[in-house]
């Protein structure tokens, strides 16, 4: 646990932050779009172009694999040259490369096999990164500790070391639904090799992990190679907290001032909208068996995530009706994305 000088110098530096980005300007950052933000729409890979083009936005981030319609090399080239065209970057991504992990898929090969075809493909479509993840929050418990999925995963992303180097491509690892808490992927990462390893920011996921996001971007912009955007909302419920994506500018992490900041430690890195909404979670931090799975967990940085939590009100969203995600999912995406050009400075 830190000392209490430390959490002052520490905590003093994420409050300095945002007082200098004020004076920034916004001219040069890449916007882009997650395209989970529009799984339900089911198009193509150029349809979904077509729309981010639209949108005037500057990266098309596929975060997995079915979103691209598959690895075949004349596909992706068909998909860079149509991207070209219209002025558009591409970042591509998978799932699981932790080959112990519940997320984990051995029908399509051996982890190393599944990220070196990734590896591949990103050199054939143009993307500099291949963003994976190690699982979700299901991975910190049996058969845990998270230390096993991380040192099973360090060694997969070692193996494939030689290919990616040759490559010129970074592996770009996200803290994932509940997997990986700040200090944990920063291990991951210095362990696996910063010269081909860094990190895809996700703003939404550390609160599953009880962490405050603005704690995560302190720690891990050093290593961020691209990211994910949205806000939340936490309040607290009697069985401990709860935890909900919202659309941006509706939560009460202070999202604004997270991005700011992002863009002044992250300069160069892509901004990419990922909209999720489907209600909230409970993080029942009052029963005794939710803190084995975050048993190293400093008290200081709950703290921080507790007070963000006593802060919040309970968030009413108002509820999807079957066959109506679609058009709410667009709906969603283009206020976000609204907010975030007003804080770009953007039309």
């Amino acid at each position: 646990m830190l000392n209490d000088m430390m959490r002052r110098e520490f905590l003093a530096m994420g409050a300095a932050i945002p007082a200098a980005v004020m004076a920034g300007t916004y001219e040069n950052v890449k916007l882009g779009i997650d395209l989970f933000s529009l799984r339900a729409q089911r198009w193509t890979p150029f349809e979904a172009l077509d729309y981010c083009a639209a949108r005037k936005v500057q990266v098309v981030h596929f975060s997995e694999i079915r979103f691209i319609g598959g690895l075949e090399p004349e596909h992706l080239r068909t998909v860079r040259t149509h991207a070209g065209e219209l002025g558009l970057e591409v970042e591509i991504g998978m799932r699981s490369i932790c080959p112990t992990s519940k997320m984990f898929d051995p029908k399509e090969g051996t982890a190393e096999e599944q990220l070196g075809r990734m590896i591949d493909s990103a050199d054939i479509v143009g993307s500099h990164i291949v963003r994976a993840v190690l699982g979700s929050g299901d991975d910190r418990v049996k058969p845990g500790p998270i230390e096993a999925r991380i040192d099973d995963t360090t060694q997969v992303l070692k193996n494939v070391r030689a290919k990616a180097m040759d490559k010129n491509i970074k592996i770009a690892i996200e803290n994932h639904a509940g997997d990986m808490q700040a200090r944990e992927l920063k291990m991951l990462v210095e362990e696996a090799g910063r010269d081909f390893v860094g990190v895809c920011l996700d703003s939404g996921n550390p609160l599953w992990t009880i962490e405050d996001p603005h704690l995560t971007l302190d720690v891990l912009h050093p290593y961020v190679l691209t990211s994910h955007v949205r806000d939340s909302a936490v309040w607290r419920v009697p069985q401990g907290a709860a935890v909900t994506w919202v659309e941006m500018g509706r939560g009460n992490v202070d999202i604004e001032s997270y991005v700011k900041k992002y863009i002044e430690l992250c300069p160069g890195r892509a901004a990419s909208l990922e909209s999720i909404i489907f209600g909230p979670r409970v993080l029942p931090f009052k029963e005794a068996t939710f803190w084995e799975p975050f048993r190293k967990t400093p008290a200081w940085e709950f703290e921080r995530f507790l007070e963000i939590a006593e802060r919040g009100k309970p968030y009413r969203d108002e509820p999807w009706e079957e066959g109506d995600e679609a058009r709410r999912e667009r709906e969603a995406l283009d206020a976000s994305l609204g907010y975030l050009k007003k804080i770009l400075g953007r039309t």
